[in-house]
């Protein structure tokens, strides 16, 4: 069979142009999107008195054979037919013969494309709402088993002062949910209906564009038919969104992979998250923290490569945008794996308090709370700052620690030093002195958990509710 646009062509397309141009390859993921979104608008046909019933009915039982032959996998996709919209048309015409051909009354590819993008991509933002949910279930599970666990807090990766691991881990709780948030707020833009903008002027027919939004769940239609067809910020949002969920999880990586060290002993990740060495028998590689570590930067370049090949683009479409699938696929196929094993990899860890306790004993990172100590007793901050930096330095040119400092040593510096100082320095006190909203007091994270725990609720109400409308 010919073209199904060769009318105006006198030659055949050259084979390397064909291989060229095809975007079947990739965009055959769409397959049961452009089915969706066909069925609907063939319907509408229908209702508004465009194709009759019949015709209605033949198209609709054919698109859904071909559904049926696609998900049995037994579907031969074909590069002479370009993309899935010509493939699916080519089958349904095989299926149902020329009344087949009806199905495209009213629409271009244009708008089609724009439409099955927006319905893949919508589901996908419900599901990684749902994913981040279960790693921040797993991150609370461990705060929790944690409110007592105190670790050196870092600035510069140097140890600063000591908090609650609960503390550590409730930080990217509160990243996490930042990342779902705007993933719930990006729904509104992609769940927008593009179909009857036509090629990018609209169509002659009296089409119903608000009635097939109804049909297929979407909020509504696309103010301007130019826009419907050319827009593709709903993808760069969700690129962008996506980089940030990626960057999130390689901070925290990089952190197990620290943590996991023999210099830090903080943790142990399960073997069933980590790889030997093909020589070394004893290595215990934390490949997954790793791999997403550096999958981090394939996301940013799918994010970049789009944001590239949009900024020159002139209205409405050209074919420059047949290059908005790939890295969108890819994105999401590396974001979900990514998140898959995150969640598991979490609840599995082993934490290791009692060397964590250990980092924290042996080490300057209370000398804050001394300062503070003597600015209760009536010293300005500066004039104890600097009596604790000479105290600090002390104890490194006598190999000591200051809570093994006597009480003459801490004379040395100032004589408003008394016994109680002994109390102030012990790392229960100086996480539990920070008891305000949002510090490290083991009050003050028990009641981040709880707020947690209520907002992750929250979260998992509105993913199984988008979830049902998505599909």
């Amino acid at each position: 069979m010919s073209k199904l646009w060769g009318g105006r062509f006198t030659k055949k397309t050259d084979q390397l142009v064909e291989e060229y141009t095809a975007s079947i390859l990739f965009d055959k993921e769409l397959a049961e999107e452009d089915i969706q979104g066909s069925l609907a608008h063939v319907t509408m046909l229908g209702k508004c008195g465009i194709l009759p019933a019949d015709d209605v009915e033949k198209i609709k039982d054919g698109l859904l054979k071909v559904q049926n032959v696609i998900r049995r996998g037994e579907m031969e996709f074909s590069i002479s037919d370009e993309d899935i919209h010509m493939n699916i048309e080519k089958a349904l015409i095989d299926e149902v013969g020329p009344v087949g051909g009806k199905l495209h009354t009213g629409r271009s590819r244009n708008d089609q494309v724009a439409t099955d993008m927006h319905l893949w991509l919508r589901k996908r933002v419900v599901e990684f709402v749902g994913l981040l949910n279960k790693v921040q279930e797993a991150l609370i599970g461990q705060a929790k088993a944690n409110l007592d666990t105190i670790v050196p807090g870092y600035t510069h990766l140097q140890r600063a002062q000591p908090i609650l691991f609960a503390h550590h881990l409730m930080a990217y709780v509160s990243m996490f949910q930042r990342d779902i948030e705007r993933l719930q707020d990006s729904y509104k833009r992609v769940n927008v209906l593009p179909l009857g903008a036509g090629a990018l002027a609209g169509t002659t027919f009296p089409i119903d564009r608000h009635f097939v939004a109804e049909q297929l769940g979407f909020d509504g239609v696309y103010e301007n038919s130019l826009d419907a067809v050319s827009d593709r910020d709903f993808i760069l949002e969700f690129l962008s969104n996506a980089a940030t969920i990626m960057m999130h999880l390689s901070r925290l990586s990089e952190e197990f992979v620290l943590w996991s060290s023999t210099e830090f002993r903080f943790i142990e990740l399960d073997d069933a998250f980590c790889t030997g060495s093909s020589i070394m028998p004893q290595k215990k590689n934390p490949d997954v923290a790793e791999l997403v570590r550096g999958k981090t930067g394939r996301v940013y370049g799918n994010l970049f490569g789009l944001l590239t090949v949009l900024k020159s683009l002139p209205l409405a479409y050209n074919k420059d945008m047949q290059e908005d699938k790939e890295g969108m696929f890819d994105t999401v196929r590396t974001l979900q794996g990514a998140l898959q094993l995150f969640a598991p990899m979490i609840s599995t860890m082993k934490v290791n308090k009692d060397r964590m306790r250990q980092a924290v004993n042996q080490d300057f990172s209370n000398a804050t709370d001394i300062a503070d100590y003597l600015v209760n007793k009536g010293m300005p901050f500066r004039q104890a700052h600097e009596v604790i930096g000479k105290t600090v330095l002390y104890c490194i040119q006598n190999q000591k620690y200051l809570l093994d400092l006597k009480l003459e040593e801490f004379h040395q510096f100032s004589k408003q030093f008394d016994r109680d100082i002994y109390d102030v320095l012990q790392p229960e006190s100086v996480v539990n002195a920070r008891n305000v909203y949002g510090g490290t007091a083991a009050a003050q994270v028990s009641q981040a958990i709880e707020r947690a725990e209520a907002v992750l609720a929250g979260s998992s109400a509105w993913f199984e509710e988008y979830f049902t409308k998505s599909r």
